[in-house]
């Protein structure tokens, strides 16, 4: 009894994975790090870069070109690619499927939604999504040595917590950042949108977890009752 107890004490006493994330809190449409900096994304849309003109396409260069050489912070670019998931759009086909009256139509659907389901499983088709993450730090983190960036990612006991008036400051330099990021990226033809709360947890959650993403979904903060 005495070994099984002390099996279940070493058990309960291993460090969970978030003791191993950089993430200390996500709210207000940011991402808090535990070394006290903060970081936005932006999801940005693609273009059909083969279809355009050679001069369109020189055009696409030099705008995104003259893009980079005009930011003064750094910039990361992440490409996230996952198998690609249509069994919401199959389901509707079902529900149309369903209510159809016409029995020829009925059948064309059905047909429709088989042939639509075996396509992707077969060819393995992928989707692609593109974000850019932008940080904001002030001058005193990057004096950090590394030994204590790494005591701060793993020690609850070392994580900075953040003032609510400096983070509100920070939250806006921030802000201005994404804006002209979007901007700049608007001028070569980019569409991009900054993701708030609701999209941040959840490109996280899809990035830590893709293989139980597509099974466990998570519900909208919004609806969570925290009472």
């Amino acid at each position: 009894m005495a070994q099984t107890k002390e099996k279940i004490n070493k058990k309960t006493s291993l460090p969970s994975t978030q003791q191993y994330m950089s993430i200390l809190e996500i709210k207000d449409n940011t991402v808090i790090l535990k070394d006290g900096t903060l970081r936005g994304v932006i999801l940005v849309a693609s273009i059909n870069f083969a279809l355009k003109s050679e001069d369109e396409q020189n055009a696409v260069i030099q705008g995104y070109i003259q893009f980079l050489n005009s930011l003064d912070f750094p910039l990361q670019i992440l490409i996230q690619s996952r198998k690609l998931n249509i069994d919401d759009y199959l389901d509707r086909l079902k529900a149309i499927e369903k209510e159809q009256t016409n029995e020829l139509l009925k059948m064309q659907t059905r047909e429709y939604r088989q042939y639509v389901a075996e396509l992707v499983s077969l060819a393995d088709i992928m989707s692609k999504k593109f974000y850019l993450v932008v940080p904001y730090t002030t001058g005193s983190i990057k004096s950090k040595g590394l030994i204590s960036r790494f005591k701060e990612a793993i020690s609850p006991t070392s994580v900075i917590g953040i003032k609510q008036k400096q983070f509100e400051k920070q939250k806006f330099e921030l802000k201005k950042r994404n804006e002209y990021i979007m901007d700049g990226l608007s001028s070569i033809g980019l569409k991009a949108v900054s993701l708030d709360t609701q999209g941040l947890i959840e490109l996280y959650y899809n990035t830590y977890n893709p293989d139980i993403y597509d099974q466990q979904k998570l519900v909208d903060i919004t609806k969570l009752n925290l009472e």
